[in-house]
């Protein structure tokens, strides 16, 4: 199965005035990723506002980031949902809309056993015949992937290629490594530090506004300069801790300070999201100009 690695933003969805999906701006988002020298996007996930999403949206996603890339990236659609049956749908959807990988989050809301977990993995898996994805963030799904449940999934699905750890057990991604995994580090705090312990790569919203700085983490690692990697993180990392001091909603400020970046109208979030104040506008604006990113 094809190794996934490299720096993966997660991508936001744009919105028009009316509150639908904006595939124009989507569009400029992608390319100016793809420009930046990412070697992917993970689609419509939590940056994406995914279960805020209606099915006829994600599938138009799917199409038009395949659209989009050409071939020239690796998509990985999220098709995560509350039922095995709508998720399997999607991943049917994404898998003939061209992309290249799926993820999918466990079945939320329920606690369920692992056997159950897994089987809705093999349901979904079996629906796209595509590399899966298994999203683990617990702080949203409530649900831990362990090394011990990621077995009974290998076990049982033959797509599994890997997985996005949004989880605070850092150790477990060394664990994941050496199961055969690409293991996606989804900090991007923590991607260089995650890739010495066996990640492949890095998944999060951050990178969306700023591409450049997390890909020359990665070029530093290749070649070995772990004296530029180091710096290329702290400067990477600034851009997450200059905007949460602005005190916006992430989704809103990310879709603000990508269409300051970008020139260009990413919208609001979606309700129950709220917009930004102007206050927190302008903070964000200022930010940028101080991370030189405008």
């Amino acid at each position: 199965m094809a190794v996934f690695q490299g720096i993966f933003p997660a991508v936001i969805t744009p919105m028009t005035s009316n509150g639908r999906f904006n595939e124009a701006a989507f569009r400029d988002v992608i390319e100016f990723n793809i420009q930046a020298g990412v070697h992917g996007f993970w689609v419509a996930g939590g940056t994406g506002e995914s279960i805020l999403l209606d099915d006829d949206e994600n599938h138009r996603i799917a199409e038009v980031v395949a659209d989009q890339s050409k071939g020239r990236v690796k998509n990985i659609m999220h098709v995560g949902a509350a039922t095995t049956a709508r998720a399997a749908g999607l991943a049917e959807h994404a898998a003939k809309a061209g992309v290249e990988a799926i993820c999918c989050v466990p079945p939320f809301f329920y606690q369920r056993p692992d056997h159950e977990i897994a089987e809705h993995y093999r349901v979904v898996g079996a629906a796209a015949d595509l590399p899966l994805f298994v999203y683990n963030l617990p702080g949203s799904t409530g649900v831990d992937i362990s090394p011990e449940l990621m077995q009974v999934i290998q076990d049982k699905v033959p797509q599994l290629a890997g997985l996005k750890h949004s989880s605070q057990v850092f150790p477990n991604v060394r664990i994941f490594a050496k199961m055969g995994l690409c293991c996606l580090i989804g900090n991007n705090q923590l991607m260089l530090p995650a890739m010495t312990y066996g990640a492949t790569g890095c998944v999060d919203g951050p990178p969306i506004l700023a591409p450049e700085r997390w890909v020359a983490i990665w070029q530093a690692y290749q070649d070995g300069d772990i004296k530029r990697a180091e710096a290329a993180q702290d400067e990477a990392s600034k851009v997450i801790e200059v905007l949460r001091a602005c005190g916006g909603g992430f989704h809103a400020t990310m879709k603000f300070a990508v269409s300051e970046r970008l020139g260009i109208d990413c919208g609001d979030p979606r309700p129950p999201g709220l917009p930004l104040t102007e206050e927190q506008r302008t903070a964000i604006s200022k930010a940028l100009e101080t991370l030189g990113l405008i």
